[in-house]
């Protein structure tokens, strides 16, 4: 059929419907008139047209975006009234010295990404939280009715103390994360937040220690180098004659502000790009960069494969090891590792084979990675002999079985290379780079208390086997108290700006848990997936609606005004207000009278409820004056930063991490005061049940095979294709997934490579059953060649939509994780074997395709 049949075909099939649909209105006034009725016609009442509001007519105020997607960028608000009527970003004026396109290398723009200029949509969508409910039906059914303020925090207050008066100090979960308030007054954070400040000093919280998203980073970054302030700023990266990608994938989850830009900068000066991982993803496109799949799960074995190399070639820099590490080889041992428990072995003995007798070979590297022995050959080589070399070793690959073990070896190749404190070079695993001032709210003796801290993905499985958990099942930090050891009895769950429920491993397990609970909080601005799970819903306001200052995220030297834009939509409070007039009641409850609620908020009287913004200047005024100004020698006073919006740090040099250990001999913050290849802390333990880990983990870096994986022959018998779960591009975590435009924009889907796709007889768009022990998800394939064969990729984020058997036509990837977390607290969200068929069930992305673009329309009338 031609072009012009095609159209011929769809204007006459368009006109058929129309002339049905006058046919059907004419027989029916026909037939009104036939039986003596009379049609009586009404005067037109559309809307008379109106011009779209021009700039003129609007008030532009700065702000920022609010979320962790790697960065948080310049937001500006056009309003008429009290409604937003659109967004745009940083355009260079918003500044001292600035003027319209000022975006240098010194002072770049901070432009936002796709998800903070669709904000607008987040603040007014239908899932939006505007008043406190309370559950009336079944945890998971969704059904709630309207209560007052009032209702719902006595409700809330009485619950908690009859939970601490029954269960003790341990019974209430901690979740508190920085999804949806996280600003220098308004934090959701699990040791600087206001809800932990709240139950801590209320007597009655359990935390927990492992972050979802980084925990394997952290605690290497933390044994080798005694900070996870780990991180060059990325101007830095500007100044690389080699970029590793491994696991990275910066063109949607950049860490920093202008992360590609100074990329693209690089690239133009001849930096030559390599990316390490199982997809081919846009970063590696864009960059024109060698891609080398690797097998998920077995990076540090790759690694290893590297380090022999160099070894073997004597490549590595020893006048830089000699100097500045610890455990690299025999001569850079301590005098107290002969008769450690756990730290006889240099890393190089390990790797050459010395005491097991298998030297960790290209070849040895090959037969686990699935990457040709002769192109990591080839990558050693390069790294080791350009200089200055950034390898970036990212989270996505710590994010597995035994992840840590990732980001050691990383740094073991960072350290042996000599790219450590070099301009260009790179440190990173965590990559928290210039340090900002990031509390305005009271942050003093009463913050962080905690009565037991748990890793954070084992909170189902101790719910749902309590009493029967060891402290090694738990993860337990230790106490130095008659509580060490002691597992929770945990009775009650406070989600502060988290949607855990829906981005924990194993939902299942958490579903069946949720259910044996007294008592479910969250406080959020949209009903989310976990919501759905709550007793009681509890609205907070967005960022625009409440007076704030934005941080830059781990890296990015500045500081965003937050103003209250608008007004509060609905009865939406601020977190700080609603934890501060909980206060009140707990300590008017508990014998403690108004004190209580004065110590938790010393700014404010019960009145906070009302009245907060001269509060939340009060406090924003003094961190301005006490903490920026005075510590960071800043010369701008508060009201200038209030009427400019942005504060861009110029600074002295390019901020680069360890430079000052390296160039002026600084120790690290570590026991030895050098990089810890060898694990002063880890070297040392006799007893692993009595720690926070549980389970033993060697002292220096190793490979070590990950409980499920392509390499598992048996396993794949059953569940033969390994399934990984980056983040995308249009959400950050599971924020943003109710935007229809991003949905449209990016949908999901889950990537498979056309070998797979023909032996299981797919096509693009068809949708697939994925499964395993843990769970089914229903998901669309997309058929590439940008994956290896024998992977999958769907994004994490997705908000689930269980039907009546457990199958989530959502297709979120956690209903197949497993609650299985590595000792030093790595979640295992890329450590998943599935396997794949078709499916008639119907998929159900959560947003109603018919809203946005005719496309949809006509595609399926077609």
């Amino acid at each position: 059929m031609s072009i012009g049949q095609d159209i011929d075909e769809i204007l006459s099939r368009s006109l058929k419907i129309k002339r049905r649909s006058i046919l059907k209105a004419c027989a029916a006034a026909a037939a009104a008139i036939g039986t003596g009725g009379l049609v009586r016609i009404k005067d037109a009442a559309a809307f008379a047209y109106r011009d779209y509001p021009t700039d003129d007519a609007l008030e532009t105020v700065v702000t920022s975006c609010a979320h962790n997607c790697g960065s948080r960028h310049v937001l500006v608000a056009h309003k008429k009234g009290n409604v937003i009527v659109r967004l745009s970003s940083d355009d260079g004026t918003h500044q001292r010295g600035g003027c319209y396109g000022k975006d240098t290398e010194e002072e770049p723009q901070l432009r936002a990404c796709l998800r903070g200029r669709a904000y607008r949509e987040r603040i007014y969508s239908a899932e939006r939280l505007l008043y406190p409910m309370i559950r009336v039906g079944e945890r998971g059914e969704g059904r709630f009715r309207r209560a007052t303020w009032d209702e719902a925090l006595e409700l809330v207050s009485d619950k908690l103390i009859a939970i601490k008066e029954q269960y003790g100090h341990q019974a209430i979960l901690d979740q508190s994360y920085a999804g949806a308030s996280y600003g220098v007054l308004h934090k959701s954070d699990q040791i600087e937040g206001l809800q932990g400040r709240l139950l801590g000093m209320f007597a009655c919280r359990t935390s927990s220690w492992s972050v979802p998203s980084y925990q394997g980073t952290t605690t290497s970054s933390r044994w080798t180098f005694g900070t996870i302030e780990d991180g060059s700023e990325d101007d830095t990266f500007a100044h690389s004659k080699l970029m590793i990608l491994w696991g990275w994938n910066p063109a949607f989850t950049f860490h920093g502000g202008n992360t590609v830009y100074y990329m693209r900068l690089a690239k133009q000066r001849g930096c030559k790009f390599v990316c390490i991982d199982p997809q081919y993803t846009d970063t590696a496109a864009v960059f024109d960069a060698w891609w080398i799949p690797i097998r998920p799960g077995t990076d540090a074995a790759m690694m290893a494969g590297m380090a022999h190399f160099i070894f073997s070639r004597g490549l590595q820099d020893q006048p830089f090891i000699d100097k500045f590490v610890q455990g690299m080889d025999p001569r850079s041992m301590p005098d107290w590792a002969a008769t450690s428990p756990n730290g006889r072995e240099s890393f190089k003995e390990y790797i050459l084979g010395t005491h097991d007798g298998r030297p960790k070979t290209p070849e040895w590297a090959a037969e686990i990675c699935g990457v040709a022995a002769a192109d990591i050959e080839k990558l050693a080589q390069l790294y080791a002999t350009t200089k200055p070399a950034a390898l970036k070793a990212c989270w996505g690959p710590g994010r597995a079985a035994y992840g840590e073990q990732f980001n050691r070896m990383a740094a073991a190749l960072q350290a042996m290379t000599g790219n450590i404190g070099v301009l260009g070079g790179c440190a990173e695993g965590v990559g928290k780079a210039w340090h900002a001032e990031g509390v305005a709210h009271p942050h003093d003796q009463y913050s962080n208390i905690w009565f037991a801290s748990i890793k954070s993905d084992r909170w189902a499985y101790i719910v749902n086997n309590y009493p029967n958990v060891s402290r090694e099942e738990a993860g337990l930090w230790p106490r130095d108290d008659e509580r060490d050891g002691v597992v929770p009895n945990i009775r009650g769950i406070f989600w502060q700006g988290s949607d855990w429920l829906n981005q924990l491993t194993n939902i299942n397990a958490e579903i069946e848990a949720i259910k044996k609970l007294d008592l479910v909080v969250c406080l959020d601005q949209t009903i989310t997936p976990s919501g759905l799970y709550a007793d009681v819903l509890l609205p907070i306001c967005t960022h625009f609606e409440r007076h704030d200052v934005a941080l830059p995220w781990y890296k990015g030297h500045y500081y965003i005004h937050r103003p209250k834009v608008i007004e509060p939509l609905g009865e939406s409070k601020t977190d700080f207000q609603v934890f501060t007039e909980l206060a009140y009641r707990i300590g008017n409850k508990t014998g403690m009278g108004d004190r209580f609620g004065q110590v938790y908020n010393p700014r404010a009287t019960r009145d906070y409820w009302n009245n907060p913004d001269p509060v939340d200047e009060a406090y924003l005024r003094a961190w301005w004056d006490d903490r920026v100004m005075a510590r960071q020698h800043v010369e701008m006073p508060w009201n200038e930063f209030k009427r400019l919006g942005i504060y861009k740090f110029k600074l002295e040099r390019p901020h680069v991490g360890f430079q000052d250990q390296i160039e002026q001999g600084i120790p690290f913050p570590t026991a030895s005061g050098k990089i810890e290849i060898l694990s002063s802390e880890l070297a040392r333990i006799d007893d692993w049940a009595k720690t926070q880990y549980g389970y033993p983990i060697p002292s220096i870096p190793k490979w070590i095979e990950p409980f499920e994986s392509l390499n598992h022959h048996e396993k794949r018998k059953r569940h033969p294709y390994h399934m990984i779960t980056p983040h995308p591009r249009n959400r950050t975590h599971s924020i943003f997934h109710n935007i229809a435009n991003l949905q449209e924009a990016c949908p999901h889907e889950m990537m498979i490579n056309r070998v797979d796709a023909q032996r299981l007889g797919l096509r693009t768009g068809e949708v697939v059953e994925v499964f395993n022990d843990r769970g089914r998800i229903l998901v669309p394939v997309y058929v590439s060649q940008r994956c290896m064969p024998g992977v999958v990729v769907c994004p994490e984020g997705t908000w689930i939509d269980l039907d009546d058997e457990g199958i989530d036509r959502g297709g979120n990837p956690n209903l197949l994780t497993a609650d299985e977390p590595s000792p030093a607290g790595s979640f295992a969200y890329n450590t998943i074997l599935v396997d794949i068929r078709k499916t008639v069930l119907e998929f159900r992305p959560g947003w109603d395709e018919s809203s946005v673009s005719r496309t949809h329309v006509f595609g399926r009338d077609l």
